[in-house]
């Protein structure tokens, strides 16, 4: 699976990994790229509904990182409670989570992402950073 983590200011790629595919490479892969970010200040971050686990939130948390994870309340209760969801930036940074899927739409369309060639996660990770 491949991750980006955007900067929501101008939609730039700050991050990326690959990881093995399986129920929880999305939300470790988060966590490992935003630990890498820079303490000097309190960073915000917007993910999609997959990342609504009660894990992942406490290990947001304990980061000091500003949640806007979307709220998965379809068939159980939400990791994300009011206090969160109240705040103006929250829907602001809701409405920028589509900006990413455009990074992996070019990847695709005119990149080298429909197919890869390769097989394990080093021989995919060097094609990736040759494009």
């Amino acid at each position: 699976m491949g991750h980006a983590l955007m900067e929501n200011r101008h939609g730039l790629a700050a991050d990326g990994r690959l990881t093995q595919a399986n129920g929880t490479a999305e939300r470790r892969a988060s966590e490992a790229m935003l630990k890498r970010r820079s303490k000097a200040r309190r960073i915000t971050v917007g993910e999609d509904k997959a990342y609504d686990t009660a894990d992942h939130i406490v290990a947001l948390r304990h980061m000091d990182v500003t949640l806007h994870v979307a709220q998965n309340d379809t068939a159980r209760r939400s990791a994300i409670d009011r206090r969160t969801t109240r705040h103006d930036g929250y829907g602001m940074s809701q409405s920028r989570l589509p900006m990413i899927e455009c990074q992996f739409g070019w990847g695709k369309q005119h990149g080298t992402m429909r197919k890869t060639k390769h097989r394990g996660l080093a021989r995919v990770a060097a094609d990736s950073c040759s494009t």
